[in-house]
């Protein structure tokens, strides 16, 4: 399809406005343009087919699925014209929301405002086109069959899908389809870009530095982490080699070039339909005060929330992923590889469980666990976002890296601890029995006999923390045990274990409750 002229000034039929034009090239590169995303993008939560574009028939992607939002400010140079005006933007977002817009003069705040504010996103394409045109003229170029081409005008009368029907002037009627048809010009309500209008009242003629803002669907944020681990001196501990970067998905359908970039992080509470069901929870970041380098993230207290500022300009093109360095790599960080058994998976669920069968069921696995402390004597001691973790191990065989698991971490707070589940263990192996069960129902009172055992395979020895959790009521007493242990909770209890190489280690103990 053909148009003579999609360059032509759209025109604003609002009578007594005049449509001031697009800002010019030099204007342009006055332009300033500042971001701040937020997010609900739960740790490891993002789908690679975020990563995606998935362009409809305007060429912009559905925000629906994009688990976050932002907040676009610009500032500009206008020239404005005394009284009233039209100005016209066709750089915002696709997925603006109207209702969040706002406008004003940095030169002239007292005497220049908005009065009216439109957003126009029914753009054009051929169909759109061809109904604006029923009931007018337009050229028909067509070849006919075992004709020469023939240019012609006449009257649309109809349009169906890609089928044209044009009335010669000669009264015949002829089929055409939406390829052959040159229309002379974009009509007025079509746009070929999303466009933010905005009726402007100025008591000052000239230029004027401006700034608009608005919120949009289509982005979001999140946090990831690389490690690799190394081995420690034995089997029980080791050192990772931890990485973190901010991941920025825009599918707002604008480009954002030389744009200063700002996450906010905390519960900032937003007012959605409830038909949406959506609850917009930011990125929970907190403090990366202690970075180093001026031209990444510097975080400040803003409100009650935290609001991190990326120290150089950078650019965010539409249907696009950028990953951004969150502080840099820390190095031969000290950790612990625990080992966990928990043969008792049932849950309390309230009330008291007297069924002498319940927990019956022994789980066999061990978990695998690294687990190190967020602290400067450790190599890190900064805030860490919620996100996911991926663990490596480097193969000696051929310097390669082989993936060893990977786990979500929540926002942890410096010199906090953290535990990283990378799976089950080969080699170790537990298993849980219970030896007896008594139960007197006119004294209230039960007990049960459990025996745990554990078994490794390996060829050094291993830590193994036994974990039990009482589940039948919530007063218990524990009347015999082989063993000291560490009360976690009010039903945990957790039992360290030694376990030598090619050895198996018992535990035995005696728990009553009443009710």
């Amino acid at each position: 399809m053909r148009i003579l002229s999609l360059c032509v000034a759209i025109a604003v039929f609002v009578t007594g406005i005049s449509a001031n034009a697009l800002p010019t090239k030099k204007e342009a590169e006055n332009k300033n343009t500042s971001i701040t995303i937020y997010s609900k993008a739960g740790a490891g939560s993002i789908s690679p087919s975020m990563y995606r574009p998935t362009p409809n028939n305007y060429g912009w992607t559905n925000a629906s699925s994009i688990p976050g939002y932002a907040l676009i400010r610009q500032e500009r140079d206008v020239y404005l014209q005394k009284d009233r005006q039209m100005l016209m933007f066709d750089d915002s977002a696709a997925y603006i929301d109207p209702t969040t817009v706002t406008f004003k003069s940095l030169t002239d705040p007292e005497h220049t405002s908005a009065i009216e504010q439109n957003f126009y996103f029914d753009l054009v394409s051929p169909q759109k086109l061809a109904e604006r045109y029923v009931g007018e003229t337009i050229s028909i170029e067509k070849n006919f069959k075992n004709k020469d081409m023939e240019i012609f005008s006449g009257q649309l009368l109809s349009t169906s899908g890609n089928q044209l029907s044009v009335e010669k002037e000669d009264g015949s009627i002829v089929s055409a389809s939406l390829s052959d048809a040159i229309f002379p010009a974009l009509p007025g309500g079509l746009f070929t870009k999303p466009t933010l209008a905005l009726d402007v009242v100025s008591k000052q003629r000239g230029k004027h530095r401006i700034e608009t803002s608005y919120q949009t669907e289509g982005m979001t944020w999140w946090s990831d982490y690389n490690a690799v681990y190394s081995d420690g001196k034995n089997e029980n501990e080791g050192y990772l080699d931890i990485g973190a970067w901010v991941s920025i998905v825009n599918k707002s359908g604008a480009d954002y070039g030389d744009t200063k970039l700002k996450l906010i992080a905390g519960d900032v509470n937003r007012v959605t339909p409830q038909s949406v069901g959506r609850n917009y929870k930011a990125m929970a970041m907190e403090s990366l005060a202690d970075a180093s380098n001026v031209a990444g993230f510097a975080e400040k207290s803003f409100f009650e929330f935290h609001l991190y500022t990326l120290g150089r300009p950078t650019s965010l093109p539409n249907n696009s992923t950028k990953q951004i360095e969150l502080f840099e790599q820390a190095n031969h960080v000290p950790v612990e590889k625990l080992l966990m058994y928990n043969g008792n998976l049932n849950r309390y669920y309230g009330g008291t469980n007297t069924d002498p069968n319940f927990g019956q069921q022994s789980n066999k696995k061990v978990d695998v666990y690294l687990k190190f402390k967020n602290d400067k004597a450790h190599g890190l001691g900064i805030p860490l976002p919620a996100g996911r973790v991926r663990v490596s191990k480097r193969d000696m065989a051929d310097d390669s890296l082989e993936f060893i698991g990977e786990d979500t971490i929540d926002h942890t707070s410096k010199d906090e601890e953290i535990k990283l589940k990378l799976g089950k263990a080969f080699d170790v192996v537990g298993q849980r029995k219970q030896s007896n069960f008594y139960i007197d129902h006119r004294r209230k009172y039960m007990s049960e006999n459990i025996e745990i055992s554990v078994s490794n395979h390996k060829n050094e020895a291993v830590d193994v923390l036994v974990v039990e959790n009482l589940n039948r009521g919530v007063n218990w007493t524990i009347e015999e045990s082989s063993m000291s242990y560490e009360k976690l909770d009010s039903r945990t209890l957790h039992f360290p274990l030694s376990v030598p190489a090619g050895e198996t280690k018992n535990i035995r103990y005696k728990v009553g409750y009443s009710w």
